[in-house]
């Protein structure tokens, strides 16, 4: 991809890979690596990979993804956990340009009925290594999708590393894509 942007204000950012927030300065220039899960991984002049969540597309002169919007279900819709790993599928590594599913790090996810009809769903997850920087963000891009789904009150994340993540758990075609075959 590679478009070069602008930024025409400055822009609060997440620097990969250590998920530490930035203030981008008016004026940067740089270079759109990927466009994923509503998000923009962006390579500055300064060598610096960022996050630019994609709320704020306008600031590098780009529109905002449909997948940084949270999608209309359909009306009357029931509430399924279908729905939950489809949502997760909107989930990217801002490095890698594979979703948190087919990447294998999703381990497994649980849905609780709460006295109000609501649902709390909690989900099972783990990080490609134990250090990642991006962790909490990735943690937090879950909870905030799966609670955008109706009828989910409360989502919860709770970060595992047993069993620890290996290439094997991605799935075929995760790793067709990444190159492991």
């Amino acid at each position: 991809m590679a478009d070069e942007i602008i930024f025409n204000r400055e822009t609060e950012v997440i620097q990969i890979p250590d998920g530490t927030p930035l203030q981008v300065p008016e004026g940067t220039t740089g270079w759109v690596m990927q466009v994923l899960g509503g998000n923009f991984t962006v390579r500055l002049d300064t060598g610096h990979l960022i996050r630019l969540n994609g709320e704020h597309a306008e600031a590098i002169g780009k529109e905002i993804p449909a997948e940084a919007v949270a999608p209309a279900e359909e009306e009357g819709a029931e509430f399924s956990e279908e729905t939950i790993w489809n949502r997760l599928k909107t989930i990217y590594d801002p490095e890698i340009p594979v979703n948190v599913v087919e990447l294998g790090l999703i381990y497994g996810v649980e849905v609780m009925d709460l006295e109000d009809g609501a649902k709390r769903v909690e989900v099972i997850m783990t990080l490609t290594a134990p250090g990642c920087g991006m962790g909490q963000v990735l943690k937090d891009d879950v909870e905030h999708k799966v609670e955008t789904i109706p009828g989910v009150q409360e989502a919860l994340v709770d970060l595992v590393f047993d069993p620890p993540w290996t290439p094997e758990k991605m799935s075929e075609a995760a790793q067709l894509e990444l190159g492991f075959f």
